[in-house]
């Protein structure tokens, strides 16, 4: 399943996360810090989507109370939702 997501309160504009049988497959951030974004694309690439949403959830970026980690958990929080009402 390839999703879309549109961060809120953040740098990036929007997310494309592909998950397949509950593992994230890839993730590709688009604007934000190219550094950080790549970074947390790669670490969380072959992850469980229940694993990476723990770990990522409640990240804060400086003053803000959110970042784009905290955001990407935010979308495989609506993946998951999406998911399961499917099942």
């Amino acid at each position: 399943m390839q999703y879309t997501y549109t961060p809120q309160g953040v740098c990036s504009q929007k997310m494309i996360i592909e998950v397949e049988n509950n593992i994230v497959k890839s993730v590709k951030i688009i604007g934000g810090c190219a550094g950080n974004t790549v970074g947390v694309s790669r670490l969380v690439q072959g992850m469980n989507i229940d694993e990476a949403i723990k770990r990522l959830k409640g990240i804060p970026c400086g003053f803000k109370s959110t970042s784009c980690p905290d955001q990407l958990s935010k979308a495989l929080e609506e993946i998951k939702a999406i998911q399961e009402k499917g099942a």
